[in-house]
């Protein structure tokens, strides 16, 4: 009976996944064919940024996006480079009258809404207007909404003007409970990476710098709201540090916005610029029709090439995925951009907090290799740290921006005893037979020895020094003048800037000029970015699977799933890490 039961089932799975990828092909034949059709904008047009989707460094290319639909690495996100290129477009279209900003959460780090409201900043440079509404304002969505012409805020609204905070998790005493040990090694007084596993709040290290980069961001951020609104900077922050801002007549008495109005207002405030009559409807243009419009700018036909390699998510051992930087994969992009003919430069563009200190130095070799044939440049992010920093270290030009997060120049390493938890909470007992002493090293089913630390330690500390002398190389200082600024501490763009630790300030596109100009190709070359992806159907295979597990596990385990998803967290942290000290998210 049992086995009757689970070949219905087995039957009844297997005609839904058939039934579902034959939907999904479907839908993608009537997307694809929707996306050949040519989109043309109406005269009067509005471009609306709603950026209400997460930003990713390229454009997930999702047919299926105007159906509402999205899978794995083709999640609902919105690529920089398209938004960019919208902006940029609209500057020139004839048919664009202005963009409207209609905002309220915008998930994106700090340096990618740097890029976008200096492109916003360019637009208008064409006298074309820039209106923005909103019913709530969070800190990042009014940075990018402050350089508009108009900025209408809901009367029961309200704008979050604060300053900018971080907060931290500490799971020691969910490990103490559950009689885990998090064993330690590291290297570097600010390599905080593990203080969650071991402390209960954060250490006056780790707290020195996070006030230190934060304020160096915050107070970044305040120069430029203050050039846009018209304000002195002083009087800003005076506003945001006594939360002055509590209601909509306070932001405008603060000229934090221009207008208090609904959403209806500011439409009609954007056809009187149009000269649409009231009665009439505006013609708002998304985002996702609005990039598949045809591009009037002529296309080069240069076989010049340079390279953009984008370095997105964790740095991890293998072939990775669309999601994180695999060491493989990241190797034979740069092997193959070195060995293309066509290629004169080729531009890393890093957005990580790091990951697996191996997989950062095969990606640092290649750099190596490529950069003595052609000029390689690191365009930072939002966070190019610990191993994101390991990888663009050796490059001829780090470009960063002012708010970008890098440094964290450290190593660490966590291996768990679970031997408690096995024992007392699950009644395991595990017993070992090896061939010699260090035969099961390491292994999280027993604590280690006083020599196994020992010889952790000693990897670790072989591992910084490694680090520390490659980058002061790559930075052309000595070793010992490269670990004032290491020992694991984060830094703004600011900061690094200041020590030596980045070049430049500046973009993609600042990168990409440095590149053609070092290249000897300023006016005659296009863009190949890499490594390929993966086909929208070929991410779609590939995911289905490892959700559908993921999906079961949790049903399965029920309230003890996040306990297991704690573990695996851990024990996916293979090999020596160079990571930043936390998933930082700055609010």
């Amino acid at each position: 009976m049992l086995s009757f039961l689970k070949y219905v089932l087995g039957t009844i799975v297997g005609l839904f996944i058939f039934f579902f990828i034959s939907f999904l092909i479907l839908l993608g034949i009537a997307a694809s064919s929707a996306s050949a059709d040519e989109v043309t904008v109406a005269e009067g047009s509005v471009l609306e940024l709603k950026l209400d989707k997460p930003i990713s460094e390229r454009d997930p290319d999702n047919p299926l996006a105007e159906l509402g639909f999205s899978f794995g690495a083709f999640a609902s996100t919105d690529g920089l480079d398209q938004i960019k290129a919208a902006i940029r477009r609209a500057k020139t279209d004839d048919n664009i009258e202005g963009i409207f900003l209609n905002m309220t959460f915008v998930d994106a780090g700090m340096a990618k809404l740097e890029e976008i409201r200096n492109e916003l900043i360019e637009f208008k440079k064409s006298g074309k207007f820039v209106v923005s509404y909103t019913d709530l304002a969070t800190e990042k969505a009014y940075y990018v909404a402050s350089v508009s012409d108009k900025i209408y805020l809901n009367p029961m609204g309200t704008v979050e003007f604060n300053g900018m905070s971080s907060e931290m998790y500490f799971f020691k005493r969910l490990l103490d409970k559950l009689d885990i040990e998090a064993q330690i090694f590291k290297v570097g007084t600010y390599k905080s990476a593990v203080e969650p596993f071991f402390l209960e709040k954060a250490s006056d290290a780790n707290r020195e710098q996070l006030n230190s980069f934060l304020n160096s961001i915050n107070n970044y951020q305040l120069e430029q709201i203050a050039k846009s609104r018209g304000v002195e900077m002083a009087e800003l922050k005076n506003v945001q540090d006594n939360l002055l801002v509590r209601d909509p007549e306070d932001a405008r008495k603060y000229k934090l916005i221009t207008d208090i109005g609904y959403f209806d207002q500011a439409i009609s405030f954007m056809k009187e610029k149009t000269g649409i009559e009231d009665e009439d409807k505006i013609e708002l243009v998304q985002l996702d029709k609005y990039k598949k419009v045809k591009d009037n700018i002529k296309v080069s036909t240069s076989k010049n090439r340079i390279a953009v390699i984008y370095a997105e998510g964790d740095i991890v051992d293998g072939e990775g995925d669309e999601g994180n930087i695999g060491s493989r994969r990241f190797a034979d992009a740069l092997r193959n951009a070195r060995l293309d003919e066509n290629v004169k430069a080729v531009v890393l563009r890093i957005s990580s907090p790091g990951g697996s200190a191996l997989a950062s130095d095969v990606i640092w070799r290649e750099v190596q290799l490529t950069k003595e044939k052609k000029p390689v440049i690191a365009s930072m992010s939002d966070v190019a740290a610990s191993g994101g920093y390991y990888i663009a270290m050796g490059c001829d030009t780090i470009v960063a921006h002012p708010n970008t997060i890098t440094g964290s120049i450290g190593v660490f390493g966590v291996i768990p005893n679970m031997q408690g938890f096995l024992n007392d909470k699950m009644g395991i007992t595990v017993d070992h037979v090896n061939t010699g002493k260090f035969s099961d090293t390491p292994t999280i089913t027993r604590p280690m020895t006083a020599q196994e630390q020992e010889i952790v330690q000693t990897q670790i500390d072989q591992i910084y020094e490694t680090f520390t002398s490659k980058a002061a190389k790559g930075r052309n200082m000595t070793q010992d003048k490269l670990k004032e600024y290491a020992s694991g501490r984060v830094w703004s763009g600011i900061e690094a800037k200041q020590r030596n630790l980045v070049d430049v300030y500046g973009g993609l596109e600042e990168a990409i000029a440095i590149a053609a100009k070092k290249a000897n190709v300023e006016d005659d070359y296009r863009l190949k970015p890499l490594p390929a992806r993966k086909s929208f159907f070929d991410e779609i295979f590939s995911s289905f699977g490892a959700q559908a597990k993921e999906q079961s596990i949790k049903l399965e385990l029920g309230e003890l799933y996040p306990y297991y998803k704690l573990y695996k967290k851990v024990s996916n942290l293979h090999g020596i890490q160079a990571r930043m000290p936390y998933d930082l998210s700055v609010e």
